[in-house]
């Protein structure tokens, strides 16, 4: 990918309606920037605001940075969108190469207390028994990702839950972090790419 289109991307979705978002915000409910039971000034809240508007942001633009370089890869892209009885569900990676279908539930890092870190398998576990109506188990790949590989708190349970879904389903499964995605799927360069094209973007800001 040309650092230009990797550059435009994450600035388009992560500060492109952030503000005018936040604005809409404090109009609508300016109870949760001001009030004496605040600890903290209206000031310091917004920019508090903000900088989680960026860092959600910034996961999903890697949602968008990452289906990118598996199309430029001739991957196929597949509908993320899948509809069980209680609710929609959206899957963060979808597509396929030669005859195997793989799904991917993306996370930025892995810092998540127990609570969120349960959820966050049982939605993988809920996609997983949706993809398996659709797709043969033989033909199905399942990837657990986390983007920043400096960060690894809950490896053993994810490690520890990922085989036992394996066991219990017969689906190939994963746990990766960083650049482990893109050797499994041999994307070669991508991974160090993205590395150089981050510090690059970063020290532009």
């Amino acid at each position: 990918m040309e650092y230009q289109k990797f550059k435009a991307i994450l600035n388009k979705e992560i500060f492109e309606e952030s503000k005018p978002k936040l604005i809409e915000n404090i109009a609508k409910y300016p109870g949760r920037y001001i009030g004496l039971f605040r600890p903290t000034k209206p000031k310091t809240k917004i920019i508090q605001n903000l900088l989680q508007s960026h860092e959600i942001r910034f996961g999903n633009a890697f949602e968008i940075l990452i289906e990118e370089y598996l199309r430029q890869n001739d991957f196929s892209i597949i509908n993320k969108k899948l509809h069980n009885n209680n609710a929609n569900l959206m899957i963060d990676q979808c597509f396929s190469k030669d005859n195997t279908v793989y799904f991917i539930e993306q996370k930025l890092r892995d810092d998540h207390d127990s609570s969120k870190k349960r959820g966050q398998i049982q939605n993988f576990e809920n996609k997983l028994n949706e993809m398996l109506k659709i797709y043969n188990e033989v033909n199905l790949v399942g990837i657990f990702y986390f983007l920043d590989p400096e960060l690894k708190k809950n490896i053993k349970y994810y490690k520890d839950e990922i085989y036992r879904m394996k066991s219990d389903y017969g689906v190939k499964l994963h746990l990766f972090y960083g650049g482990e995605l893109f050797s499994f799927l041999k994307l070669n360069g991508v991974w160090e790419e993205i590395l150089v094209y981050l510090k690059k973007w970063k020290t532009e800001l």
